[in-house]
């Protein structure tokens, strides 16, 4: 298969793509060896084949309206081509996934730290690895030789302050809070001046995670971006989601209602070792055109991953190439 061959033809591309591989277990056992199954040597292309392949991508929440967009091309791939055999299909389907998600763009996705004092705001609802995901970060910074501290700006949540605190221990870097019941805003502004007075390379605020009321949400992000940009040009630098991946769905519409209330710039998938349902990545892009920044594929410290389209697609497909 010459696309998928041009992009692991080295043992090095291989071997790196394993953490892919083994954290996709899952989405790949459970839904895509259902479709190295049905795209067997010999199987012929018909309707009902274009069906089946619908029900395997939507299993595994890649998104209705991207799945509909695939199978129509391949629908017109096998008449413009004259396709037969449903094997065939294996090299289109791969190569079309990848291109729905870069769309022709260069995908960046490093994390957007300058050589200034920078701010990453973590966004999303409870329970979804906020915190834990906060921790990773500031791990993976620190590793990069940066100076991290965490903010906790989720003062409403009953010990979401000390969970953050405990994550700051662990990793070993600086922690900021106020007492709970604290204006979060005011954490921030008293956050950044005590950054700047100390050296700080990056902040990484915590925000509390509450959709029950979205105008009430969105009047406090909007604040918290508005201090935040008072005090540092161009602030705050990076504006994550933190989702579930093994929420599926669930997920894609909390992207879109916190994509509508803040100025989204990435997303952290978390727990996509956890799930069958490993596709929701290509429905996150293609859904709401932000890219996925990093993807946790495990609990430890150093299974924060930044996210790498062309692994996660082997991560995928493995089985199936």
């Amino acid at each position: 298969m010459g696309f998928i061959k041009n992009l692991f033809q080295s043992k090095k591309r291989r071997e790196k793509a394993q953490k892919y591989k083994i954290g996709m277990e899952k989405t790949r056992q459970n839904v895509f060896n259902q479709l190295n199954e049905l795209l067997k040597s010999g199987e012929k292309i018909d309707e009902d084949l274009f069906e089946e392949i619908e029900e395997i991508f939507i299993m595994a929440d890649i998104g209705v309206d991207t799945v509909l967009k695939l199978v129509n091309h391949l629908r017109q791939t096998v008449e413009v081509k004259n396709l037969h055999d449903a094997e065939d299909l294996k090299e289109i389907i791969v190569e079309e996934m990848f291109k729905r998600y870069v769309q022709e763009e260069i995908i960046d996705t490093n994390l957007n730290v300058e050589d200034e004092l920078n701010v990453l705001l973590f966004v999303g609802v409870n329970g979804v690895g906020k915190t834990t995901t906060i921790g990773k970060v500031a791990h993976l910074l620190k590793n990069e030789g940066k100076k991290v501290m965490m903010v906790a700006g989720d003062t409403f949540r009953a010990g979401a302050i000390n969970q953050l605190k405990v994550w700051s221990e662990r990793v070993g870097c600086e922690f900021f809070s106020k007492p709970e019941g604290s204006d979060p805003s005011s954490v921030m502004f008293d956050a950044i001046h005590y950054a700047k007075e100390n050296d700080i390379d990056v902040l990484l605020c915590d925000t509390a995670g509450r959709l029950q009321n979205k105008q009430n949400l969105m009047k406090e992000l909007e604040k918290i971006h508005r201090v935040i940009g008072r005090e540092i040009e161009g602030a705050p630098q990076e504006t994550l989601l933190v989702l579930d991946a093994t929420t599926g769905q669930n997920g894609l519409s909390q992207a879109k209602i916190f994509n509508e209330v803040t100025n989204l710039s990435g997303v952290v998938l978390t727990k996509l070792d956890g799930t069958a349902k490993g596709g929701i990545a290509l429905a996150i892009k293609e859904t709401i055109g932000i890219p996925v920044k990093l993807i946790g594929l495990g609990e430890k410290l150093a299974d924060l991953e930044y996210f790498d389209i062309e692994e996660y697609i082997y991560g995928l497909f493995s089985d199936v190439i």
